[in-house]
């Protein structure tokens, strides 16, 4: 997972370098896709961010980082719920709400609901070792059940507010509401250029965009670190460094993946990144979710479990 999400969070890397001084939404969606076809930028930025966090695991200081991101993150709530309010100023307030909200039961098929899924078990971090990285440094007195359902809830209400700030921008602009990820890099950018003081909110929402993909990547890193570590008595900067690296070679294909390498397609028609997005989300999480709940039910101890539990 590591290996194609530090390609996309070096997305917002570069964006914080945008000076958000286009024209039009078309102009940030001509912009993105060149950005897709520029290699270098694409491997750059993706080697800054992983590298990044192979310092940050290595050095063993994710508890006080977590404590400042924890700090900033009520910041990038704040500029959501201004992209919101602007969003009902763009005169398609109402068409990208309906698009979002009504239901069309038509569309439901086995595929749609795998990739429901798929997003609910990556948004949440479920089965892919992350939320144990989180868990080391709760509070032995804190609630796991009240805090599970505290994560669910505010990052479900995160995921409706953005919805609710990109969709109207999306059809006040005649784009296409299907393309993915990269709507984020299209249309907020436009949005912060009609903004006030829309350059110094768009850069700062890029840079905690940032800072939250990386205390994300961190968690994603260090529970094989840890493993090593105490498994194979390895020093905690090798296992980083070992396991970073396989991440960040791994993740050169997936940047190249938009143009130079776009005819390799590991999975179907999907290109390596979409490919590594799939396999992730779509078969890996969902299994190791239901191993772990396997293990939590069947294997650990009763006594155990219930004492985790308070």
């Amino acid at each position: 997972i590591l290996s194609f999400y530090s390609v996309a969070a070096g997305w917002a890397f570069a964006y914080i370098f945008e000076g958000f001084n286009g024209t039009s939404a078309e102009y940030y969606s001509q912009e993105f896709d060149g950005f897709l076809k520029d290699e270098t930028r694409l491997i750059l930025f993706h080697s800054i961010f992983i590298f990044l966090t192979i310092f940050i695991v290595s050095r063993g200081v994710i508890k006080g980082l977590e404590t400042w991101i924890n700090r900033l993150m009520p910041l990038l709530f704040i500029i959501v719920i201004l992209l919101c309010i602007y969003a009902t100023q763009t005169g398609a307030f109402i068409e990208g709400v309906s698009y979002l909200f009504t239901p069309d039961f038509s569309k439901i098929n086995a595929k749609v609901i795998l990739a429901a899924l798929g997003q609910a078990f990556f948004t949440l971090s479920l089965g892919m070792g992350a939320i144990m990285a989180y868990g080391a440094y709760m509070p032995s007195n804190q609630s796991i059940g009240s805090t599970a359902l505290s994560v669910a809830f505010l990052d479900t209400s995160v995921a409706l507010l953005a919805g609710i700030a990109i969709f109207p921008i999306v059809f006040a602009n005649n784009l296409e509401p299907a393309t993915g990820p990269g709507l984020v890099f299209v249309t907020l950018p436009w949005a912060f250029v009609n903004m006030p003081l829309g350059i110094i909110f768009g850069k700062l929402f890029f840079v905690l965009l940032s800072i939250a993909a990386l205390s994300s990547a961190i968690s994603l890193l260090e529970p094989g670190v840890a493993w090593i570590v105490e498994s194979l008595k390895t020093k905690r900067y090798v296992a980083a460094v070992g396991l970073g690296l396989i991440a960040w070679v791994l993740g050169i294909f997936s940047a190249l993946s938009f143009d130079l390498l776009s005819g390799l397609t590991p999975i179907g028609d999907k290109n390596f990144f979409d490919s590594m997005d799939f396999l992730s989300n779509q078969v890996l999480l969902p299994l190791g979710g239901i191993f772990i709940a396997i293990f939590v039910g069947w294997i650990m101890k009763r006594s155990n479990v219930l004492e985790e539990l308070g």
